[in-house]
């Protein structure tokens, strides 16, 4: 077995023996590797006291021992450079002092710091050689890095700092980069392109894939991932670029693919400056703030520094736990809490005269399609009512930006929460021009891992052991994660000077039945064989296909790439509010029927959806 060389006390002994070699190697080089006359040996041998301590003490201070010789690098030869040249310029000294070099031949200083500076420093370097090179690997794990970038070089030395522990065995590279082709990280050769992943895991007897793309596109990443997956091999995933960038790629880091990876998009950029100026020092209301929206900006805005943010949400569970994620991880932020609904007209009104607010994110609203089918009502008095009531309070007192999270349902709407979010639309677009507070309204697709989201749905179904329940074959959606979504949110609101719609760039539609399988393949299990997908029909209220922006709406470009503006349609303001007026009447006698002909009047785009 091999020494423990990283004990300090086992290194510091191996260079104390390594001093006598090199002087007495000097002598021996200075007489042409012949016999050393007596006279000389005679004065080596005596001095070489008063050497071994000078050296020594020279060793420890200048800190030979920080370093492991496992990873013995730049820096530690520095070390060894300064400490031997140090070293040696006190011996002589001193020995100059003592009896002014007697037997000592000129040549001596410098072969012997030659000498000493090479057995220490090759020494070292020898050691971790056959570290890197030799031991502990017959058993580890073999591994082909996809991906021969920065991230791929740091990842090969902690994969090779792991294999001190039998860790891992990093066999070879792959990259779509041709002139990488036949090229060296770290000694380990990048073989080829992607294309070659099945056929190299098959002939390097791979154990474990690993992918070191941390910028890599999403149509990137499901090529990858597809021809990962083809060889049967487990596999996995360095962390994001951002934290590449700040250093911290490491083995223990690394993790399993996740479906957010295959449908995520490149890092959005930020006006953070604006962001700031128009978010910093302000009264921030944040309705819905426990829902898995509402809760995502409480944690991007407590970031900022918020006068106070104010957090209503009708659910006492959801209010408490963010108040208690809120206080752990800022607990310096000036935080209020309001337990109530958005439709109570005293609350809100309070709530407003007391707080102040200065930017509402209105995010309340109930959003479940197949349930507001039959809960009509419940979705009015929630999304229109409730909407109206905090706009108009808003407005009363004074509230600098209202911004309204709206969905990619209300765009020809075929259910009930569609047509309820259109119409609060409606509202907010058309009541910017009667008031001093700016109106926004930000519409986005389905979020990643919300709480309704099918995500969560096929995670508990997978772990269950299936089947998956998927509505039709054709059904597609657009995805983004919550903190892209609310990213783009806060940035809305910056732009936005009232009565816009922000539309936010969803991407390409996904199949749900990709989705679907591509989470069965990343559990480790084949679609159809270990966890079948069940196909099951539309639901009621639900489309094949949602849409971002009606084809009425002018829709253009705005100052930052992820957004576009959709210019809303003018409504007769006092017919509108008749309207509303209408559909609160209708649900205080609680007319499902009135209520459901009161929308579609409203709403002339809906449409009955598809059986």
């Amino acid at each position: 077995m091999l020494l423990r060389l990283r004990q300090p006390l086992i290194v510091f002994l191996h260079d104390l023996l390594m001093v006598p070699a090199a002087w007495l190697g000097a002598f021996w080089l200075r007489f042409n590797l012949g016999e050393i006359p007596a006279e000389f040996v005679a004065g080596a041998l005596r001095s070489l006291p008063l050497v071994l301590v000078a050296q020594a003490l020279v060793f420890w201070s200048f800190g030979l021992y920080r370093g492991v010789w496992r990873f013995a690098s730049l820096p530690d030869i520095m070390r060894i450079l300064k400490a031997v040249v140090v070293g040696a310029m006190l011996c002589f000294t001193l020995l100059f002092a003592w009896n002014r070099l007697e037997g000592v031949p000129r040549s001596i200083p410098v072969l012997y710091t030659l000498l000493l500076f090479m057995l220490l420093g090759g020494a070292r370097f020898f050691y971790r050689w056959l570290k890197d090179h030799k031991f502990n690997l017959s058993n580890a794990p073999r591994v082909l890095i996809v991906g021969a970038g920065r991230a791929g070089d740091m990842l090969v030395r902690d994969l090779e700092r792991e294999s001190d522990d039998g860790g891992y065995r990093v066999v070879a590279f792959v990259d779509d980069n041709r002139r990488r082709w036949g090229a060296e990280v770290r000694g380990v050769r990048i073989v080829g392109g992607c294309d070659t992943i099945p056929r190299m895991a098959t002939e390097l007897a791979i154990d474990l894939i690993i992918l070191a793309v941390p910028s890599a596109s999403v149509r990137q990443m499901r090529r990858i991932v597809e021809l990962v997956e083809s060889t049967g091999l487990p596999f996995r995933t360095v962390p994001q670029l951002s934290t590449l960038i700040k250093g911290r790629v490491r083995v223990s880091e690394l993790r399993d693919v996740l479906i957010e990876d295959l449908l995520g998009r490149e890092p959005i950029v930020l006006d953070n400056a604006a962001i700031r100026e128009c978010l910093d020092a302000r009264t921030i209301l944040i309705t819905g703030g426990g829902g898995s929206i509402g809760a995502e900006l409480c944690r991007q805005i407590a970031r900022l520094s918020p006068r106070l943010l104010i957090v209503q949400d009708n659910s006492e569970h959801n209010l408490y736990r963010i108040e208690m994620e809120l206080r752990r991880r800022w607990p310096d932020l000036p935080l209020a809490l309001v337990l109530g609904d958005v439709c109570d007209e005293v609350l809100v009104d309070h709530m407003m005269a007391t707080r102040r607010p200065d930017v509402i994110f209105h995010a309340a609203a109930y959003k479940h399609v197949p349930m507001l089918e039959s809960h009509a009502r419940a979705a009015v008095v929630n999304n229109v009512l409730g909407t109206r009531t905090v706009a108009r309070s808003a407005s009363r007192h004074g509230v600098g930006r209202f911004v309204l999270i709206s969905t990619d349902k209300a765009v020809n709407p075929a259910n009930v929460m569609g047509m309820t979010k259109r119409v609060a639309e409606l509202y907010c677009q058309n009541k910017n021009a009667r008031s001093r507070t700016r109106f926004i309204t930000v519409r986005f697709g389905n979020v990643l891992g919300s709480a309704g989201s099918v995500v969560p749905l096929f995670r508990r179904q997978i772990e269950a052991g299936g089947p998956l329940t998927v509505t039709h074959p054709e059904i597609e959606r657009y995805f983004m994660t919550i903190p892209e979504a609310c990213l783009l949110i806060m940035q809305a609101s910056v732009l936005g000077e009232g009565g816009e719609i922000f539309v936010l760039d969803m991407g390409e539609p996904v199949r749900i039945g990709y989705l679907a399988e591509q989470m069965i393949r990343l559990s480790g299990r084949v679609p159809g064989e270990d966890i079948e997908i069940e196909y099951t029909g539309l639901r009621a209220g639900e489309k094949l296909y949602e849409e971002l922006f009606h084809h009425r709406e002018r829709l253009e470009k705005t100052a930052h790439d992820k957004l576009m503006l959709a210019h809303h349609r003018e409504t007769d303001w006092k017919r509108l509010n008749q309207g509303i007026d209408e559909l609160a009447r209708a649900a205080d006698g609680y007319d499902e029927a009135l209520l459901l002909k009161t929308l579609e009047k409203w709403v002339p785009e809906y449409q009955t959806p598809a059986t």
